[in-house]
């Protein structure tokens, strides 16, 4: 069992059964769009973010991403990571049906990715040491330049690159750099961004 520091928030009860099976640590529910009709629980998630940080995990579909968009617009900044589950097209045991895009959420995902994901948003795990290293702050105008936003063709190239990456689909370009600035080392950017992100990371 891991030890995090910060709280996380995901959609729904069985989301939250799956994630505390891997990790220790105070976990909420959205309560899928519930979260957009009750502002009590909105406060509960931004009282809980600034006490101890709050990490996003919510699945990697439409409805996934509307919902962190709301808690991204209500929360400030600061106090919030963003962990992505990629994409995988299945359906959970308990469903007879896939969901409507056809993706596994949260439940659906495997410990060790549960674990990586929360690794790259930058979890603290609390019986590790962390370690700083000093990390490039990319813009948008490097991604322009490497031809993954603005330009012909950037949305096939960003597609690639969240493909290699194991990043949903939907994710933006502001999303992307944000991961690339918290997750990777100067070296690793580099590659990434040569060849407008074919490189292997």
């Amino acid at each position: 069992m891991l030890h995090i520091r910060e709280a996380i928030v995901v959609e729904g009860r069985y989301d939250k059964n799956t994630l505390s099976q891997v990790v220790d640590t105070f976990i909420l529910e959205t309560g899928g769009f519930q979260i957009f009709k009750d502002p009590e629980q909105m406060a509960l998630l931004e009282r809980a973010a600034r006490r101890r940080g709050l990490i996003v995990l919510t699945d990697s579909d439409g409805a996934g991403f509307v919902i962190r968009n709301r808690i991204k617009g209500t929360i400030p900044a600061q106090f919030l990571k963003h962990a992505y589950i990629p994409d995988v097209y299945g359906k959970e045991r308990r469903k007879r049906q896939p969901g409507k895009e056809g993706k596994l959420g949260v439940e659906g995902m495997p410990p060790q990715v549960l674990e990586e994901v929360l690794r790259r948003a930058g979890a603290t795990f609390l019986e590790e040491h962390a370690r700083s290293r000093e990390r490039p702050q990319l813009t948008k105008a490097d991604l322009f330049t490497a031809g993954l936003s603005g330009g012909s063709g950037s949305a096939e190239k960003r597609q690639a690159l969240l493909r290699r990456l194991e990043l949903p689909e939907h994710m933006s370009a502001n999303a992307l750099l944000a991961v690339l600035n918290s997750c990777y080392s100067r070296e690793e950017i580099a590659s990434l961004l040569e060849g407008g992100g074919t490189a292997k990371p």
